[in-house]
């Protein structure tokens, strides 16, 4: 592994007009890389300090597949469950099958942690809509959840990919199995247990707290321009996306991403997943029509999909040095975690800019091969 070029590509990355980088790279538990550099404010004089925060987004999905699968080893769960035995919502489900509405004879965890539910990712779907206008603010993440299959799937689950909000839903469940508030349930079984003590729920509205600048790419005008603060996929006070909702920073997810590239373990010696549980994160569950949909919608070539994570199966076909195996996924501001049990190590790469689709195509892959090219 080469710092110094990796250094350089970091810097580089002041030509697309990111404005702040952070990087850190673990090898069995040990921090052998870190760099941040750039401002955090539009003025350009606050520089990225060791514990800046950012908007997480889908990054949040790696802790709640975490959390799913503590549930399914400790027996609370099983991915081949129907949700309706936690969400009696999802009990009556209707789906788009050939431009006709048919009835759905069930809808598994495994297809919501594989994004093969047949939901989407409409945040003014008509349930959605009802639901805030009845209950404003106080909106529960379960009174939203169920609100979504108020409209037909978009397909019968298993059988496509469709990126969407599966994640919020198994954060629903999460709560019925455990009987605890999602966040009560990160907090007790991974942050407080790993020491993450920077990460936690982002509010609809983040003026108030210290978070990053947010950007966002004007693709015509080929430039990086400030935006509102927000989380849009934080539909309430109440409501806690497992899909997109939470504000950490990276050193927080570069603690998350070491124990899992280690099997579960932390540097502490904590114990949050057994290796046998980390190895399911690596099994791809797409069936063909999904494996061509990823690569086709999402432009992730050579990989598949599990447990709510990319898998790197195919790396000749993308002519990439780093080996398969390689897991992890990013976040709609350029953020990105990728993982390697083979060799334990782990990086976490954070940014705050919208809508850039060179961080995806682009940077998260060179900075994949960088790490973990042979």
């Amino acid at each position: 592994m080469d710092f110094q070029k990796i250094t350089d590509y970091l810097k580089s990355l002041e030509e697309y007009g990111v404005p702040s980088t952070d990087m850190m790279i673990y090898k069995d538990h040990e921090l052998i890389y870190r760099n941040f550099n750039g401002f955090t404010d539009e003025n350009k004089s606050v520089t990225v300090s060791d514990d800046t925060q950012y908007l997480m987004f889908s990054m949040t999905k790696v802790q709640t597949m975490t959390a799913l699968m503590q549930l399914v080893e400790r027996g609370f769960l099983s991915l081949d469950d129907e949700v309706s035995k936690y969400l009696p919502a999802y009990k009556e489900l209707t789906a788009i099958d050939n431009n006709s509405i048919v009835k759905v004879n069930s809808l598994k965890l495994w297809q919501l942690a594989s994004m093969q539910s047949g939901l989407d990712y409409d945040l003014e779907r008509p349930g959605i809509v009802r639901v805030l206008k009845e209950k404003g603010s106080s909106a529960t993440t379960k009174e939203l959840v169920d609100s979504f299959v108020e409209s037909p799937l978009s397909f019968i689950p298993g059988t496509h990919y469709q990126y969407s909000l599966s994640h919020d839903v198994i954060a629903a469940v999460i709560e019925v199995a455990s009987g605890m508030k999602f966040s009560e349930y990160l907090k007790k079984n991974i942050w407080e247990p790993l020491g993450m003590d920077r990460t936690y729920f982002a509010k609809p509205i983040n003026n108030d707290e210290p978070v990053a600048k947010q950007y966002i790419y004007n693709e015509p005008a080929n430039k990086v321009e400030p935006m509102e603060q927000s989380c849009c996929y934080q539909l309430s006070e109440n409501y806690e996306s497992g899909g997109a909702g939470l504000t950490s920073c990276t050193k927080d997810y570069a603690i998350l991403g070491d124990t899992l590239a280690c099997g579960g373990v932390s540097k502490d010696g904590v114990r949050i997943l057994k290796p046998e549980t980390v190895e399911v994160f690596k099994k791809n569950l797409l069936c063909e029509a999904s494996m061509r949909e990823i690569d086709a919608n999402m432009g992730r070539k050579g990989y598949g999909y599990g447990v709510g994570m990319q898998i790197l199966l195919n790396p000749a076909l993308i002519s990439s040095p780093a080996p398969a195996g390689i897991f992890g996924w990013d976040g709609a501001a350029g953020s990105c975690i990728q993982m390697d049990t083979a060799s334990k190590t782990s990086f976490v790469f954070t940014m705050h800019v919208r809508g850039f689709g060179p961080a995806y195509g682009i940077i998260h892959p060179k900075l994949r091969d960088l790490v973990f090219g042979k």
